[in-house]
């Protein structure tokens, strides 16, 4: 009886904290409304605050998680059914030290609060960022994709520094509303103006993109078809429109050639025949089994004189294309979409180049990974190219999450970003961020779009994931201080 009463009183507080837990998520495409990224968070801190126990606290926020996991990933029902429900209650059970810290914190006197609860933030994301976990979907920084200017604090610390500013405004605000004394409101929303400020100054004030010239990319969707020959026809059509346009590249979308090439060679022969007559190289994309056996997914350039290099996809989706664990977690494929074989995996980035033209491929899952784009910069690549199908998610906000994602990169790693989705949506970005294209799921055709290729090294590109590291040292500290005075308590 006591407990089933401990649970009613609880309950009124667990479902609000699922119910404003996914406001932030109106942030992200399909909704994109990047302000409320600042302000999103606020009530669900203000209500972990009020809870009664720093544990109960945690326990509302990861109520709160959960339900940003479900609204921003409800598209997986279709995949994985009810497991969708299990997964966003382990991956929201990650913000349990973040909700514990912000009861703790937010009631007491010490701003400590202004750099603790972003950091456990980060180090959370950081941990459901694993390509185990299912990678880096819906970051609180990527809610900044069309806001150029607060995106830019993707170049200083990659979409990690921006979403420990968004934590920390949100962080800031809360602070101000519960805090009592003038003084310390003022400090509050002193540090949430210089967060925000970050990323607008070096905006404006930072080293713009160098460079010249620019080039002509087209890019193809041919619309959800599920046959594997008529979508590469389909693919062929399109292309051969752009005779006498004079394109410098052409993407296809993710699984665009259902054969091995090398194994096909009447159909690497008419792409390239296709090549010859459109003026251009194609970045095809290739999903088939090799004759060596195993399946493969690869981006292969191919020209008038065949094919003049590929690479073959590194990050896999869980489930999606290979099962962890399979002999343990075989049985989900009964129930759900998960892949019956597993795909296999390359060796790393690697740089395509094209009448001399850099080009750093990546395909789907790995558009929200910035080490990927980091490492294509570093390599040299001109042009950032991903290719994507997103058909079994068709009309859902997947598909236009994902195709925002090369903004962030872009930005990260200061190179313009192609995306070419199969079905939609196809985005084209600069270096700076600033959307130059975008071609809804609804889109059957063609797109051409000139890119600059102007280009930085960022502070990003130079320093890696210097933020997530302070993140862990930051909470890592509180952790240990925290107990110290718990025993010093003890023993007094």
């Amino acid at each position: 009886m006591a407990l089933s009463a401990a649970w009613r009183r609880r309950a009124p507080g667990w479902l609000a904290a699922l119910v404003v837990g996914s406001l932030p998520a109106l942030a992200f495409p399909t909704v994109s409304w990047w302000w409320l990224g600042w302000v999103g968070l606020v009530p669900l801190l203000l209500l972990v605050r009020t809870a009664p126990t720093s544990w109960d606290g945690a326990v509302r926020a990861w109520w709160g998680l959960t339900g940003f996991v479900l609204t921003t990933q409800y598209w997986l029902t279709t995949s994985i059914g009810p497991l969708l429900i299990v997964m966003a209650a382990g991956l929201g059970a990650l913000w349990l030290p973040w909700g514990w810290s912000a009861h703790r914190l937010l009631s007491g006197p010490s701003v400590t609060a202004l750099l603790v609860l972003p950091s456990a933030w980060v180090a959370a994301e950081v941990v459901r960022s694993l390509p185990a976990l299912g990678g880096p979907w819906a970051p609180l920084g990527m809610s900044q994709w069309n806001s150029p200017p607060t995106l830019a604090s993707s170049a200083l610390g990659g979409v990690w520094l921006t979403s420990f500013l968004v934590a920390a405004v949100n962080t800031a605000i809360a602070y101000a509303i519960v805090r009592r004394d003038v003084s310390g409101r003022l400090v509050a929303l002193a540090c949430a103006t210089v967060c925000v400020a970050i990323g607008p100054v070096w905006y404006w004030l930072g080293p713009t993109p160098a460079g010249g010239g620019a080039v002509r990319i087209a890019l193809v969707q041919t619309g959800d078809i599920k046959d594997a020959d008529a979508r590469q026809a389909a693919s062929e059509a399109l292309t051969a429109t752009l005779a006498g346009q004079h394109v410098d590249l052409v993407v296809w979308g993710e699984s665009s050639v259902g054969v091995d090439l090398s194994s096909h060679p009447d159909a690497l022969a008419r792409l390239s025949e296709l090549s010859r007559r459109v003026g251009a190289d194609l970045l095809v994309n290739v999903d088939a089994p090799a004759p060596g056996g195993g399946i493969h997914k690869s981006s292969v350039l191919v020209g008038s004189e065949g094919v003049s290099g590929s690479y073959r996809k590194t990050r896999l989706v869980p489930f999606g294309e290979y099962v962890p664990l399979r002999p343990l977690l075989g049985w989900i494929t009964r129930h759900s979409k998960a892949a019956g074989e597993d795909r296999q995996r390359g060796t790393g980035p690697v740089v395509l180049r094209a009448d001399g033209l850099a080009i750093g491929p990546l395909i789907s899952y790995e558009t929200t990974f910035s080490d990927l784009a980091r490492r294509e910069a570093v390599l040299g690549a001109d042009l950032l190219a991903y290719q994507s199908a997103t058909s079994s998610f068709q009309g859902s906000w997947a598909q236009p999450q994902l195709a925002a994602q090369p903004a962030v990169r872009a930005v990260e790693a200061g190179r313009p970003a192609v995306h070419a989705g199969l079905s939609g949506d196809t985005t084209v970005f600069d270096a700076r961020g600033h959307l130059l294209v975008w071609r809804g799921s609804d889109f059957r055709g063609v797109v051409v779009v000139s890119v600059a290729l102007q280009s930085r090294v960022t502070p990003y590109q130079r320093l890696g994931d210097w933020v997530p590291i302070l993140a862990f040292v930051v909470l890592g500290g509180a952790i240990a201080v925290s107990r110290l005075r718990a025993r010093d308590t003890l023993r007094g």
